[in-house]
């Protein structure tokens, strides 16, 4: 009963014509065998004739139960069977899909698209129309309201929906809706699905409520445990980075892990983080060397997809080492009282403090000196430090009691003696505030705290540059900060002093910020106020957390905006400025504080994603039925005596070559070359150029390859010198190697171990030079941090196999120019790197023994016999189609003449198996 009820059919009034069958056996028998053939030889006229062999007057019992299998399987087949069949809709109007694909939707992408095929399924039987919408705005900003589309075409559109790596936008979404309802697309008695990501927004109630006007409406949740969690900007805490995650749903306990990765993806750090019931933030550290950290690229959540998921990090989590010119005296005797109580607090977050004399300081590894007020350096001192900041240093002073009463060349600026402050000669009516820090300031973008005020200064000398070397100023106009840049580095003085005693700068947040963006100029690299300058897009992340290009529409965000930019559909998050020069956008800057949708009105149906992908039976049963009639043609052929010897030379011919056909029917061509002998599979391989995929046992991974190895095939042929055949697929525990420059070969689940026999044929294939194509085929299944089905059993498949060290693909390898000029290489899907071999000169003409890579490829180039593409690609469509087609001409060529155009490593084998 149970697998009644997850069956259902399209078209069940088919299913009348069964009653038809039994008229069948009145019709199949009456036609009985055909008589016997029997040769004529005069003397052997009487020994036949005493013979008494019975002949059938009706087709036997098994063969008219054969006949009736093929007709019942057509009959049930057309009547459209769908095994786990999707809920029936509402109503008798269109079916209106609306589909959350922010960033909060790609912890649990699958589910949606399995449940977004069962809604489509079910739109299908009904031959409802369809209209889709996207919450999440596309990249660009600018989307139309598509027109309703059968259902056929719906699911074809649906494929190519992403999540998006910024917010769902619930404005323009509305605004979608109110032009589909003024072009008259939303019809009363739809049945209206939403397929949620779960999460409270502003307005749902109302919006929620004028679908239900609209049509019968209901909403999909996501279960708890796929609730949206979000990656908090992280905090430091010393000498620890702390990564702090955020749930939306608090019911119950939830473990997950944190991970730091560099940015070749490799994973340097895991902590685990536990969320208690009711608890809605939860943290981890990281303890990490000093060098190790400032080379982190972003930290994660263990296995969960998605840009919220992510956090990039730039230079500002760099922890640079600083120095502290520091008095022992004054900190042993006042502690509360010292400059560097106050600096070392502000600067510990964010940097590697030494402590110690100016003399020795310069002498260490520092980006940063920081010097409280200690008044006119020695010559010595002077000479030293000037060289250190010559050499790309950034000195820090601050003013105080022994500055105003003397000064040295090491200053950016002339300052007169002694100062100004409240009661003096220069004096003020009241303390001064600070003014806004102007658009060219390292400081641009801070805010300025109304109650941080300055009691007290030292004055600079009027001089023609003082206004460009101003970073900071009062509210009266004078300078409260100035800088200069000298050789490769930078001298600053803040005009005042690093504690209490001339202002309360030294008890604000604002004092840590512009700490901070001073440091951050031992980068190298002005501050992101230095020049206003437009900041241009360099990678971004995709919706499943990924970095890659720009998606086109992108802009660029000036350096003023940049600290109060919102990550969106025309700024997705990511690294923006230059390659030596990133800022890092990220999507958390912009989340409100999580929570899970509870403002639905009330009697409104709710249900959950479907965790069964429907499956039509049609396909499958009128195959069934094509077998069984093969199978009777067969019988039929034989019991008529077609296929039998004696039938003479014409008959023998003609049985045979119908046993040839029916042969080739049933066998998928993927697994040809497995019919050819040794030698005959030899001559083919050899005598004219071919691709060649492994054979995985997968019936439909191999077809796919081969189709994708057909296609590729025909854009040689076209583009280039190389003009190969059919493709052959090659079984790696019968077949030799050695006849193929390159193999591609499809990673399945379920692909079986490897032999040792197969294993030694493959490391000595690999040895000579050969290259092989591992496609682990799920991309789009990627987490952040890159374990998949496909790559977890593709390491155990690895075992035993002589693999060599491995590497993220460099921009400067040769098979990024070998025939077209690529930076990235698409599949199927896009995404992910491309792992080589580590440059070596032991490597056979510079090519790589193994390439392993993700996106599958043979998807991308699959074709059929007339060229036209099999499968779709996602999300560039034909674009990143032609780009994966140029990254297998690439291939080829790479595998096929290396670095210098000599591919020679195979000849040897080749004329040994020929016997030359």
């Amino acid at each position: 009963m149970a697998l009644l009820d997850a069956l259902a059919f399209t078209s069940p009034w088919v299913l009348t014509a069964l009653v038809a069958l039994p008229a069948l056996w009145w019709l199949i028998r009456l036609v009985p065998p055909a008589p016997r053939r029997r040769p004529f030889p005069a003397l052997r006229i009487l020994q036949g004739l005493m013979r008494t062999e019975d002949q059938a007057a009706r087709s036997p019992w098994w063969l008219l139960l054969l006949r009736f299998a093929a007709a019942a399987a057509v009959i049930i087949g057309l009547a459209g069977p769908v095994l786990n069949p999707p809920p029936p809709l509402p109503g008798n109007g269109p079916l209106i899909l609306i589909v959350d694909n922010g960033w909060a939707a790609a912890g649990d992408w699958a589910a949606r698209l399995r449940t977004m095929d069962r809604l489509l399924t079910a739109a299908e039987g009904d031959e409802r129309a369809v209209l889709l919408l996207e919450t999440a705005p596309p990249p660009g900003g600018v989307g139309t309201v598509a027109g309703f589309v059968p259902a056929e075409e719906a699911r074809r559109r649906a494929q190519a929906i992403v999540p998006r790596p910024w917010d769902s936008d619930l404005a323009a979404f509305e605004r979608q809706l109110d032009g589909a309802t003024e072009a008259g697309r939303l019809l009363a008695g739809s049945a209206i699905v939403w397929l949620s990501d779960g999460l409270e927004r502003a307005d749902m109630a109302g919006l929620a409520t004028r679908l239900r006007r609209i049509g019968s409406f209901r909403m999909v949740l996501p279960e708890a445990d796929s609730a949206a969690m979000l990656m908090r900007p992280p905090q430091a805490r010393g000498n620890a980075l702390q990564a702090v995650v955020e749930r939306a749903n608090a019911d119950g306990p939830v473990a997950i892990s944190a991970i730091a990765q560099m940015p070749d993806g490799r994973i340097v750090a895991e902590a685990p983080i536990t969320f208690a019931t009711g608890e809605q933030i939860a943290s981890a550290e990281f303890l990490l060397p000093l060098e190790l950290r400032n080379r982190l690229e972003r930290i994660a959540i263990a296995g969960r997809a998605g840009a919220g998921a992510v956090h990039l990090l730039d230079e500002q989590w760099r922890r640079r080492p600083v120095g502290l010119v520091a008095s022992e005296s004054v900190e042993r005797d006042q502690p509360l009282l010292a400059e560097t109580f106050y600096l070392g607090r502000a600067l510990e977050p964010f940097s590697d403090i030494r402590r110690g004399e100016l003399g020795d300081l310069t002498e260490d590894s520092l980006s940063v000196i920081v010097l409280p007020d200690i008044g006119t350096l020695t010559p010595d001192e002077s000479r030293r430090a000037a060289a250190w900041i010559e050499q790309g240093g950034v000195l820090l002073r601050f003013a105080g009691e022994r500055l105003t009463e003397g000064s040295d060349d090491l200053l950016p600026v002339r300052l007169r003696r002694g100062g100004r402050f409240l009661g003096g000669a220069l004096n003020w009516d009241q303390p001064q505030p600070l003014a806004p820090f102007a658009g060219d300031s390292p400081f641009s973008g801070l805010s300025v705290p109304a109650d941080v005020t300055v009691r007290r200064q030292v004055l600079a000398e009027p001089d023609p540059a003082l206004s460009e070397r101003t970073w900071a100023r009062l509210a009266d106009g004078t300078p409260l900060v100035t800088g200069e840049q000298r050789g490769q580095g930078w001298l600053v003085l803040v005009h005042t002093t690093a504690n209490t005693d001339w202002s309360n700068l030294a008890l604000s947040g604002l004092f840590v910020d512009m700490l901070r963006r001073v440091i951050g100029l031992s980068a190298g690299v002005a501050g992101l106020g230095q020049t206003d300058r437009v900041l241009q897009p360099i990678v971004t992340l995709d919706g499943l957390g990924r970095l890659g290009p720009p998606p086109t529409g992108s802009n660029g965000i000036a350096t003023s905006e940049f600290d109060g930019a919102v990550p969106g559909a025309t700024r997705p998050p990511g690294y923006y400025g230059a390659a030596d020069t990133r800022f890092a956008l990220n999507l958390n800057r912009a989340v409100e504080p999580l929570a899970t949708l509870s403002s639905l009105p009330p009697g409104l149906a709710v249900e959950g994603y479907s965790l069964a992908r429907s499956i039509r039976l049609m396909p499958w049963l009128l195959t069934a039925a094509f077998v069984l009639l093969l199978a009777d043609l067969a019988i039929s052929l034989h019991a008529r005596g077609l296929l039998s010897p004696a039938g003479g030379g014409v008959r023998r011919s003609a049985g045979l070559a119908m046993a040839l056909w029916l042969a080739a029917a049933l066998t998928p061509d993927s697994a040809v070359s497995q019919t050819l002998s040794d030698d005959d599979f030899a001559l083919a391989a050899t005598l004219d150029t071919r691709l060649a995929y492994v054979l995985t046992g997968d019936d439909a991974v191999d077809a796919i390859s081969r189709a994708g190895l057909y296609g590729l095939s025909l854009v040689l042929a076209r583009r280039t010198g190389v003009e190969p055949l059919d493709p052959l697929a090659v079984d790696l525990e019968h077949h030799d190697l050695s006849f193929f420059p390159l193999l591609y070969w499809p990673v399945t689940e379920r692909q079986a171990i490897l032999s040792a026999a197969a294993i030694g044929r493959i490391n000595a294939y690999m040895r000579n030079g050969g290259t092989i194509l591992f496609d682990t085929r799920d991309q789009n299944l990627a987490t952040t941090a890159n374990v998949t089905p496909g790559v977890a059993r593709l390491r155990k498949m690895a075992d035993g196999l002589d693999v060599p060290p491995l590497m993220a693909l460099p921009e400067e390898h040769v098979l990024t120019r070998s025939f077209y000029l690529l930076q990235h290489f698409p599949g199927r899907y896009e995404g992910g790197a491309l792992w080589v071999e580590r440059t070596s000169e032991q490597i056979n003409d510079g090519v790589s023994g193994v390439i392993i890579g993700f996106n599958d490829y043979a998807a991308a180039w699959a074709t059929d016999l007339n060229g036209n593409p099999l499968l779709p690609v996602n999300p560039g469509g034909e674009r990143q189609r032609e780009m994966a087609y140029r990254f297998g001409v690439n291939l080829v060529m790479y595998a096929l003449t290396g670095n210098y155009k000599s591919d020679q490593v195979h000849v040897p084998a080749i004329l040994e198996r020929l016997g030359q």
